[in-house]
């Protein structure tokens, strides 16, 4: 079951992709949502396309397990990688002007 990674994940992810696009709750404009659903579309995609290779490339000489251990961290590592780089991008979008 190679996707066993993202069904374990989807509850965190959600949660964290929720908080994302709510806080801060202002200033809310057009660009700022747009950029919001850009950076949760890549933070998934990524994970999954993560997960997925990590999955096929895992070296299986140390057992079945680690397939999963390594896909499941894979696909965390390029989520929080995405959300924390959208989250530094994001700041020039949320200050409030002068």
């Amino acid at each position: 079951m190679p996707y066993l990674a993202l069904i374990l994940f989807t509850p965190w992810f959600l949660i964290l992709g929720v908080l994302f696009w709510i806080y801060p709750r202002t200033p809310r404009p057009s660009s700022r949502k747009l950029f919001d659903a850009l950076a949760l579309l890549i933070a998934g995609g990524g994970s999954f396309f993560g997960m997925d290779w990590a999955y096929h490339t895992a070296n299986t000489d140390v057992g079945a397990l680690w397939k999963q251990i390594f896909a499941c961290l894979v696909a965390y590592g390029v989520f929080l990688g995405v959300m924390t780089l959208a989250v530094l991008l994001r700041i020039p979008l949320v200050r409030k002007p002068a």
